[in-house]
């Protein structure tokens, strides 16, 4: 007769433990939601008593969430003055550029294979709906929207590799990038020189061009950093 392997005592009580952890995580998500779509720019406060009161949850549990946010990079916690937005530097978008380059270029490059041919159906459909997403707010002149059709449509991009960590790590840091197009005063500026790109990327992935598209997607990166850069240096 097989024995039984005994429960480790340090697990007794711990799905208390997984709910709260589990609640903080889903506060954390909402919070960097609403970072990536443009609605907290950098700076804004975060109080406790107004959230907890939100979101309907302890002071414990926000400051898990909290914690989640700084690990990533979107939230800064300084004693005595609570949580805020965290504000970028020029070393941020460059790093932030190096780890795009990496991901969104190789995401692009990849062969499709028959097991992934469903998500990079589903992923080239998500590129397809931000592209018009990003044009018909731009004809509405709503820039704000327009940003937000451009992180979804780099979302896309990296979901062509059919990981998803990757793709909760572009999600954590195209939030993290967004702080940085809030330093920019004029979003037009910012955003209408890549809705044709994004276009013409889409048409090439469509078109069963990886390699064209990968090069147009390195450019685009490259000329992307130089614009956030030049922006923060003059602001």
């Amino acid at each position: 007769m097989a024995r039984s392997s005994p429960t480790a005592p340090v697990l007794i009580g711990a799905g208390a433990e997984l709910r709260r952890v589990s609640t903080a995580q889903r506060v954390a998500e909402i919070l960097r939601e609403r970072i990536l779509r443009g609605e907290l720019p950098p700076g804004t406060s975060l109080p406790e008593q107004q959230l907890t009161a939100a979101f309907g949850v302890s002071r414990n549990t926000l400051r898990e969430a909290f914690q989640i946010l700084v690990g990533q990079r979107l939230v800064v916690h300084e004693p005595h003055r609570g949580a805020s937005v965290r504000r970028l530097v020029p070393a941020d978008v460059r790093d932030i550029y190096a780890f795009r380059r990496v991901v969104e270029c190789a995401a692009l490059a990849m062969p499709v294979r028959p097991t992934a041919t469903p998500v990079r159906a589903t992923a080239v459909a998500e590129i397809r709906r931000a592209v018009t997403q990003g044009e018909a707010a731009a004809r509405s002149g709503s820039w704000q929207e327009v940003g937000t059709a451009d992180v979804r449509f780099h979302l896309a991009v990296t979901t062509l590799a059919g990981s998803e960590r990757l793709d909760r790590s572009m999600r954590a840091l195209l939030a993290e990038l967004r702080l940085a197009f809030q330093l920019v005063p004029d979003p037009e500026a910012l955003h209408a020189p890549f809705l044709d790109l994004n276009a013409e990327i889409h048409q090439l992935v469509e078109d069963g061009s990886p390699h064209q598209a990968t090069a147009r997607m390195a450019s685009y990166l490259d000329r992307a950093e130089a614009f956030l850069l030049a922006a923060m240096d003059g602001s």
